[in-house]
């Protein structure tokens, strides 16, 4: 069993707790260091939109690859 131990005045944390928590951190950090953060997350989150796009295209091409027709051309003669 693992035990999560988050402070009472974090677990009682209204809208206007929130609020004072943003402004702290605003204040400790300076909007640029933020803004630069958020950026970074937002790449972060674009790169992996991207890769998780580029992953399930690869798929769905190897699919349509696995899905040609693999009948001997003996057989298909026979047939047609």
């Amino acid at each position: 069993m693992s035990y999560l131990i988050v402070p009472s005045f974090i677990q009682n944390a209204g809208p206007m707790g929130i609020l004072l928590i943003a402004v702290v951190v605003l204040v400790l950090f300076g909007r640029g260091k933020i803004s630069s953060l958020m950026g970074e997350v937002g790449k972060g989150i674009t790169a992996f939109k991207k890769g998780v796009n580029d992953g399930t295209k690869q798929l769905e091409d190897e699919a349509v690859e696995s899905a040609k027709d693999v009948t001997p051309d003996k057989d298909k003669d026979d047939k047609g």
